[in-house]
């Protein structure tokens, strides 16, 4: 039964980092992909897979616009959310503590 709780380290934080960096990395490995199939001339001017594979890179750009303004919300509510994750962390531990008059001191 120990093993059922494995503390997990970086938590909410860990999980949001490496997820932004995982999408990043996908993104740019996409873009390198299309840019060099049309840099190439790999496919024929005016065909429809170089058609499909300029709006798919046009599009990529513009959903990376998209996403890099809303960046910073996503961050903001993230350092909201760690910001009282430790509150109520410094709250429960000052109670258990005896700190605030609210728990048992009890050793």
């Amino acid at each position: 039964m120990k093993n059922a709780f494995k503390k997990k380290k970086g938590g909410v934080v860990g999980d949001l980092v490496s997820g932004t960096g995982g999408l990043i990395i996908l993104v740019v490995i996409i873009l390198v992909i299309t840019s060099t199939l049309l840099g190439a001339n790999l496919l024929t001017s005016g065909s429809a897979e170089a058609n499909a594979a300029t709006y798919l890179s046009g599009n990529f750009t513009e959903g990376i616009n998209n996403v890099s303004l809303k960046i910073p919300t996503v961050l903001l509510i993230g350092a909201v959310v760690l910001l009282f994750g430790v509150l109520v962390i410094l709250v429960a531990q000052a109670r258990r503590s005896g700190l605030m008059g609210g728990g048992n001191a009890s050793l």
